[in-house]
């Protein structure tokens, strides 16, 4: 099942340390292109997120941010260090003493004040432990989206084959009657000259011609080409570059038997393979 490069994906958790959410964006890329968005509390966890980004996807810019909310700060205890508190009052009795207007202590202002309040240390082994298994889960669903348009780019690519298919075959039922109409179009050249003409010549002339504007080798290889298309969409692999490949194969014989077409059906048929062929070139484009 082939896979598109473009998807999006949410997930979202209540743990007993605060809120995590994952959102994960990919577009398409030439490569893997992994961009990640961290909070201070899972800086730790970097290395570990790139590795299982890398084992799930293959090609694409993706974007990952982890976005975390601590509990509520009135839910934890207001712990005090003494020492500094003590130091702090010190301080500001003797500030006091030399001014001459004393203002009342503000007891907000001391807490605010750096080292008043111990910060409690929080252990970020349970947060980070489900920071990676909500990453899976949003992992599971970008995969899932992306194999979701997969399936209607292979849809497409598929109709689009078999139209091309329809034309090749259309182009090889005309080139019995093109063959015939450029013999009789030489011969009725010959007779307007009313000239007798050399019948191994004439016949030399004809050969030459029909060697010109012969496309039996470029129609097989449109098939062979369209064959390989339909192959490769039913591989479980990355396919993206693979595909490309052949769009550029493709264009090339279609340019071949428009530049060789000698009759204005096979020109026409030459420029519908070449929309076809374009159309599905955008849609590869997005293919993993």
């Amino acid at each position: 099942m082939i896979r598109s490069m473009t998807a999006f994906a949410r997930q979202e958790i209540d743990t007993d340390q605060g809120a995590l959410s994952w959102e994960i964006r990919s577009v398409n890329h030439r490569y893997l292109d992994i961009g990640l968005r961290l909070p201070e509390e899972l800086r730790a966890v970097e290395s570990a997120v790139r590795e299982k980004v890398n084992a799930r996807l293959g090609r694409g810019k993706v974007d990952c941010a982890c976005r975390y909310r601590p509990v509520a700060a009135g839910a934890a205890p207001v712990v005090l260090d003494e020492d500094n508190l003590t130091r702090l009052l010190d301080a500001c009795q003797v500030v006091n003493a030399r001014l001459p207007e004393v203002a009342a202590l503000n007891a907000l202002e001391l807490l605010r004040w750096p080292g008043v309040v111990l910060e409690q240390e929080v252990d970020t082994g349970p947060l980070q432990k489900s920071a990676l298994a909500l990453l899976d889960q949003a992992l599971d669903e970008l995969v899932a989206s992306r194999e979701r348009e997969g399936e209607q780019i292979r849809g497409l690519l598929t109709r689009r084959c078999d139209s091309m298919t329809e034309l090749v075959v259309r182009a090889r039922q005309l080139l019995p009657e093109i063959r015939t109409a450029m013999r009789e179009k030489l011969l009725a050249r010959l007779a307007e000259l009313d000239t007798p003409a050399d019948s191994g010549r004439l016949e030399q002339e004809l050969v030459f011609l029909l060697q010109k504007i012969d496309v039996d080798e470029e129609l097989d290889r449109l098939g062979s080409h369209l064959e390989e298309v339909r192959r490769v969409l039913e591989r479980r692999e990355p396919v993206g570059r693979r595909l490309d490949f052949l769009m550029q194969e493709l264009n090339r014989e279609a340019n071949t038997l428009g530049s060789k077409s000698a009759a204005a059906e096979t020109t026409k048929i030459s420029v519908e393979l070449k929309v076809l062929i374009e159309q599905m070139r955008e849609q590869v484009q997005n293919v993993e």
